[in-house]
């Protein structure tokens, strides 16, 4: 068993790895600044539902706190640390941008010194699909060039893996970068597009359908992107042998440092959700056909050979299943409100 820091565990994604990492016997110290950047009283229900677990433990801290990090990294000594915590949305990232400074930027700095200072033996950490920007060829490859994101939260992500790397050569620190697509499922993000969908719909008012419908998203369940993640944690990146700087493979290093995607290789069309979800529902939703927003991309869709060749997973939930789920715990857990 292992002792493991997560970032942002009161978070989407940081609550059900918790949970599971928690369910295998790991020792974990939680980490999480409680923003409020969505209802804070999702991220304390989650916080909630892991208090049954004694090997589980939780500070309130931002990541841009270096003393307090330091000091929590001082006392639990970890073997590893999962950094999900990460100022999130595309489109906020137009209106708050120092949010994504201090946090993604300045916070992974602190992190990636913890790392180094307290002998880590492995750092994961998200990034997201996001950094493909403007890539068109897909499905979207971690060997392909991304150097031409369309938001800072996309560059800040970016930022994350040129940092990883620069510590994984300097100071031999195992890295591994995960891109993860369109993540939904129980107690998900309330600004994402199936939760704010569904909350719409209930209440009888319209959805923003960006691009006139014309989207499409891999969508990841998150029980699939935490799978992935325990397999990935006690693994640490190794450096590529074969790594040559004349044709150099974006995905991995002379360094200990490697980046995944975690996707559910499947790209669905935005108006094919919308239907499943209304199924789900026994509602149609009243749809705001809109153009396209600033910083948007039109489809994503994941090659996860690497995954599946390296960790022999590859993600398994289909979409409509997990809109099922997602309905039955959003009823339940809002029913005073519906």
């Amino acid at each position: 068993m292992a002792k493991i820091i997560i970032t942002g565990m009161a978070g989407f994604i940081g609550f059900h790895l918790a949970k599971k990492l928690a369910q295998l016997g790991h020792t974990i110290l939680g980490i999480d600044n409680l923003s409020d950047y969505y209802d804070v009283r999702l991220k304390e229900a989650r916080l909630a539902a892991l208090k049954p677990f004694s090997n589980l433990t939780f500070q309130r801290m931002g990541l841009e706190d270096s003393v307090a990090l330091n000091t929590a990294f001082a006392d639990f000594q970890p073997d590893y640390v999962v950094n999900l915590a990460a100022q999130a949305g595309v489109r906020y990232s137009l209106i708050n941008p120092k949010a994504y400074i201090d946090s993604n930027l300045v916070g992974f700095g602190n992190i990636l010194e913890n790392c180094r200072h307290h002998h880590v033996k492995h750092l994961v950490y998200a990034s997201s699909s996001s950094v493909y920007g403007a890539n068109t060829k897909t499905p979207f490859s971690t060997t392909d060039n991304v150097d031409h994101p369309l938001s800072l939260y996309a560059a800040t992500k970016k930022a994350n893996e040129l940092m990883a790397h620069t510590y994984a050569n300097l100071f031999n620190i195992p890295t591994t970068g995960l891109r993860f697509f369109t993540v939904y499922g129980t107690y998900g993000r309330p600004d994402m597009a199936l939760f704010s969908f569904t909350k719409a719909i209930l209440e009888g008012k319209p959805i923003d359908v960006f691009n006139h419908g014309k989207m499409q998203r891999d969508f990841t369940h998150v029980d699939d992107i935490v799978e992935s993640i325990s397999r990935i944690i006690p693994k640490p990146a190794t450096p590529n042998t074969n790594w040559d700087g004349k044709s150099p493979d974006p995905s991995s290093s002379f360094a200990p440092y490697k980046i995944y995607n975690i996707g559910n290789n499947n790209p669905v069309p935005l108006m094919d959700m919308i239907e499943m979800l209304e199924e789900a529902l026994g509602i149609k939703a009243i749809k705001n056909m809109l153009p396209i927003q600033a910083g948007d991309v039109p489809t994503t869709y994941a090659d996860i050979d690497a995954l599946a060749r390296d960790f022999d997973y590859r993600p398994k939930t289909q979409l409509k299943d997990g809109i099922t789920e997602f309905v039955a715990w959003y009823k339940d857990y809002y029913k005073q409100d519906i």
